[in-house]
């Protein structure tokens, strides 16, 4: 077992300590105090030492123990302990490591001094609070300053040794904030408002030590930042650089463990006794500025985000922090964000903590149960809702962005749903918790907070998808004189058949005359897209109430001549062209340069269309090519007798490149 001795004296040092101790190997951890040691626990194979050493003492420990390794995590201000522990390795011949951690940015309207002494003599000479972050230190030189036990307010940590510094320096009780950090910058801001300060001193102890929390707090309070500058630094790694070292040498494994956390509705009494715990436990939490808020852990450090790409980035380049809660709404299973940011945690140990959704926190509410209810989420998602609703008889509906709970309404009301039953559930779990029922008719025009969600349920569900709708079925108009063409059921059928589009498919009818085909394709086509293509404004007209008839918000008409019009549409997996007005070629063109592998079926009545569609086929080289004719003879009574009256053959094309004929 290797032996490894770590100076800890930063909260990076403390970090390095406790990922040694869950590793195979014996730590002995030097602290200054019995506060910090008190921070570590208490771990078997670890070993704490919290007094300060000397040169002699250090030589003595480092002689006596044979370490493998020594590892100096001590402060960037700590310049003689640092110099003491190179001495005492040189001295006993041990392998020494520095842990250093990196300068802060600074904005250039910081107050930076050399030392303590000269920060004292320049607030000397100044009026006004002064609130003291240094530590106990430089409080002998501070306590110089004019005025220092009525001026100078005092940040510490709450250790005996730290309040009897404070008391020998003169500073009454009232002027010390005895606290242990890490401190936000809203704590900070706090804290100046507290004192009423118009001085925030501090050391450059990096981001870890919360340098740029209180150059914010600084910035948005307008206190001027005196900032002591540090000594002169041996070089050294960052901790992500000390535990790489550490795995090379010694064979280590340092990954970060990550705890995704499903955090419920958003209101803490529903945070589970295990969420709680693992978020109090977590060095840090990542997650929506809401959630973070949700969860009420006030001081721990934080990072804001909503991006997968941003919080794994975080994770992984993070030097201070090995134990993360990533915080997601509702339940981590149902519609979170956990199956995008998973596969980016590659490399990191993670465990996934379920959450009380919105889902069964709404039913509880209202007393049903939800084993069949159909799930969807409009959070920044794009789908047809008035399929979903018209097909199922009970749909829970997460919203979210410009798909609000107001918008789905009028979507349903919209679509020939306006019967339906909805409950809109308003920030549920929170204090303003509102539950609202009616109908979608009923809930027209109500506004509704943004975090809702909707349970709603239709008691006459139709999922039509069959090939072949009867005739009747649409309604059916004259263009001028002429009735506006509209493909039968047999041959509609068969083009489906040929066509043969998926659930999600993007699909365009080219031609779309009375809109049949495309209400067919919409029906099958009910997670994607159908564009029904027309140049008559008439048939347009015809096209929208047989949409609306079928309930078909994935379906949008558009009144134009192809292949023009089609340009800006998205690229289609099938096309059906039931009309081409002579430009044939071009369009099927189009459609490859567009989407090349997009699936082509096309109806001709007459032997020339026939003919440019044969031409269409050697010309474009489709991997796949068929051809069907297709005759359909009705009965139709004559006097006493039934007779079949046959039509006029209809030319089924089916055309597709990168797809063999079987």
């Amino acid at each position: 077992m290797y032996n490894i001795c770590v100076f800890a004296g930063t909260t990076e040092g403390r970090r390095l300590v406790e990922l040694l101790a869950s590793q195979n190997v014996a730590v002995t951890a030097c602290m200054a105090t019995e506060y910090a040691a008190q921070l570590l626990g208490k771990r078997e194979n670890l070993t704490v030492s919290c007094k300060r050493l000397d040169l002699e003492q250090m030589v003595l420990l480092l002689g006596g123990s044979r370490f493998d390794i020594v590892i100096d995590a001590t402060h960037p201000y700590a310049a003689a302990v640092t110099d003491n522990i190179v001495k005492a390795c040189s001295i006993t011949g041990t392998r020494c490591l520095r842990l250093q951690r990196p300068p802060s940015d600074t904005s250039g309207d910081e107050l930076i001094f050399d030392d303590a002494r000269h920060a004292a003599d320049f607030l000397s000479s100044c009026g006004g609070s002064i609130l003291l972050t240094t530590g106990t230190k430089d409080l002998a030189e501070f306590s110089r300053i004019e005025g220092f036990e009525r001026r100078v307010f005092a940040r510490v940590l709450p250790s005996e040794e730290s309040l009897a510094a404070c008391r020998g320096a003169g500073l009454p009780a009232s002027h010390i904030i005895a606290m242990q950090g890490p401190f936000s910058a809203d704590m900070n801001c706090a804290a100046v408002a507290h004192t009423h300060a118009r001085f925030l001193v501090t050391k450059d102890g990096g981001d870890a030590g919360g340098f740029a929390a209180k150059a914010e707090a600084a910035q948005k309070t307008g206190v001027r930042l005196v900032v002591i500058g540090r000594p002169a630094q041996i070089g050294g790694l960052s901790l992500r650089g000390v535990t790489a070292e550490l795995s090379r040498l010694f064979g280590l494994d340092f990954p970060p463990h990550v705890n995704i956390i499903g955090i419920g509705p958003g209101g803490a009494g529903q945070l589970t006794c295990d969420a709680r715990r693992l978020i109090d436990e977590a060095q840090c939490l990542v997650g929506a500025p809401r959630m973070l808020e949700a969860v009420s852990a006030a001081g721990k450090p934080a990072f804001e985000s909503v991006s997968p790409e941003k919080t794994a980035e975080f994770i992984k380049n993070n030097d201070l922090y090995s134990d993360f809660a990533v915080l997601m709404s509702g339940d981590a299973g149902f519609f979170s964000g956990t199956r995008t940011l998973l596969p980016l945690l590659d490399g990191c140990k993670v465990d996934i903590l379920p959450g009380i959704s919105s889902l069964s926190y709404l039913c509880s509410r209202i007393g049903v149960s939800y084993e069949d209810v159909v799930c969807v989420s409009l959070h920044g998602r794009e789908r047809s809702i008035v399929r979903d609703v018209r097909a199922n008889p009970r749909v829970f509906v997460l919203t979210g962005g410009e798909n609000d709970a107001a918008s789905v309404i009028r979507r349903l009301a919209g679509g020939g749903l306006g019967r339906v039953h909805v409950t809109v559930g308003q920030s549920l779990s929170y204090p303003d918790e509102k539950i609202t029922a009616g109908t979608a008719d009923e809930l027209l025009g109500v506004g509704f907070a943004p975090l809702s969600v909707l349970f709603i349920e239709n008691d006459a569900p139709s999922d039509e998808a069959a090939h072949g709708l009867v005739d009747e079925a649409f309604i059916r108009a004259n263009d001028g004189p002429r009735p506006i063409p509209m493909t039968k059921s047999e041959i509609r059928s068969v083009i489906l058949s040929k066509l043969a589009p998926n659930t999600d498919s993007v699909c365009w009818d080219i031609g779309a005359g009375t809109g049949s085909v495309a209400v067919e394709m919409a029906l099958h086509a009910k997670y994607g897209k159908v564009f029904a293509v027309e140049r008559s404004p008439a048939a347009c007209g015809l096209i929208e109430k047989n949409r609306a008839r079928f309930c078909l918000d994935n379906m949008t008409v558009v009144n134009g001549g192809a292949p023009q019009s089609c340009t800006s549409l998205p690229a289609p997996t099938h096309v059906f062209i039931g009309g081409s007005s002579g430009n044939m070629e071009d369009i099927i063109a189009s459609i490859l340069e567009k989407s090349p592998s997009a699936r082509i079926t096309a109806s001709a009545v007459t032997l020339d269309t026939a003919a440019e569609l044969t031409r269409c086929m050697k010309r474009f080289f489709f991997d796949f090519a068929d051809v069907v004719s297709l005759t359909v003879a009705r009965a139709e009574r004559a006097g006493g007798h039934l007779l079949m009256k046959g039509g006029n053959p209809v030319y089924i094309f089916t055309m597709q490149k990168g797809l063999k004929k079987p």
